[in-house]
C-alpha cells in the first residue's frame, strides 16, 4: 500500500513558483493590452503629445502639422 507523504511549503516557495510559471504570460499580455490601448488612443491630442510625438521612428508621423489659423481653439 502507498503512502502519502505531504511536504510543507512555504508562502514564499509557492508565490516564486506561480509567477515563474506565469510571468511571460502576464508580460504578453500586459504588453498587448498595452499597445491597444495607444493604438485605440492615438485620436486623442493628450496621448499624442505625451507619448506618441516621442517615439523615436514613429515620432513624426503624429506631430501636429496643422497652422494655427486653422485650428478652431
Amino acid at each position: 500500500m502507498s503512502r502519502v507523504a505531504y511536504h510543507p511549503r512555504s508562502t514564499a516557495q509557492v508565490s516564486q513558483e506561480f509567477f515563474r510559471r506565469w510571468a511571460p504570460s502576464m508580460a504578453l499580455w500586459g504588453a498587448g493590452a498595452g499597445v491597444f490601448a495607444l493604438y485605440f488612443l492615438s485620436v486623442t491630442p493628450k496621448v499624442k503629445r505625451t507619448f506618441l510625438v516621442k517615439v523615436p521612428v514613429l515620432g513624426s508621423y503624429y506631430e501636429d502639422k496643422t497652422p494655427a489659423s486653422d485650428k478652431p481653439f
